[in-house]
């Protein structure tokens, strides 16, 4: 079975700070036979840098803490993760939690203040709506 992942949850230096977020959890599935992630990072799949500014949804936009609307790379970056897992067969995702990109259950509100909404980043959306079952490095 293969898994698409957060790459920063296999201590992948690729988040906004340029850092990972290296999760036991998660690189112990790929310890377990039959089973393989596919890591990924949809920001930098949609063009962004790495390091970037941190970004978060507002009134159904990704605006980065400048101001800057980023949603379009956003977008870019889920839809390439979408391909990646449907050409790899996955049916599962095992993404970041409190992500504007991979959050399955809840993100950052937009006001830089650390206030998390319900809510899902992008590419957990688009990953759900065609039939991936997502779920957080919190559920594993």
């Amino acid at each position: 079975m293969k898994i698409i992942t957060s790459a920063c949850l296999l201590g992948y230096a690729c988040r906004y700070d340029q850092r990972s977020k290296p999760c036991e959890a998660v690189i112990n599935l790929s310890k377990r036979d039959g089973i393989e992630l596919i890591p990924i990072c949809p920001e930098e799949l949609g063009g962004l840098p790495t390091p970037r500014e941190p970004s978060e949804i507002s009134g159904g936009r990704v605006i980065s803490q400048s101001g800057k609307d980023v949603t379009q790379q956003f977008e870019k970056g889920a839809e390439a993760a979408l391909r990646i897992a449907k050409d790899h067969g996955c049916v599962y995702a095992v993404l970041k939690a409190r992500s504007p990109s991979c959050s399955p259950c809840g993100v950052y509100d937009g006001s830089f203040s650390g206030k998390i909404v319900d809510g899902m980043g992008i590419t957990a959306r688009i990953l759900k709506e065609n039939g991936i079952t997502v779920l957080s490095e919190e559920e594993i």
